[in-house]
């Protein structure tokens, strides 16, 4: 890694960098879970209904959107066509 020594700075880093990426993420996910109560209170919607758009559902059809969306991107560019996708890779669930 260029521009940090070996060692406890790498270390140091690598737990500065986490914290950044984990503490979003982490605040991100508690939305997302919270969010079909939200909308159900808000909106009057019954608990049923709201939570059967929920957090989990929402984090599972988006993942499986992305992962379609590089394997139909893998495969046109593999039949050597352009592809869809303006940037080229899509980061998915690995």
């Amino acid at each position: 890694m260029p521009g940090v020594r070996p060692g406890r700075p790498t270390a140091e880093y690598f737990d500065f960098i986490m914290t950044r990426i984990t503490l979003p993420g982490a605040i991100f996910l508690a939305f997302i879970a919270v969010f079909p109560d939200m909308l159900g209170a808000w909106l009057k919607i019954p608990y049923l209904i709201a939570s059967f758009f929920g957090g989990t559902a929402l984090l599972i059809v988006v993942g499986v959107m992305l992962d379609t969306m590089r394997a139909v991107e893998s495969q046109l560019l593999m039949r050597h066509y352009e592809g869809f996708l303006k940037k080229g890779r899509i980061r998915g669930r690995r």
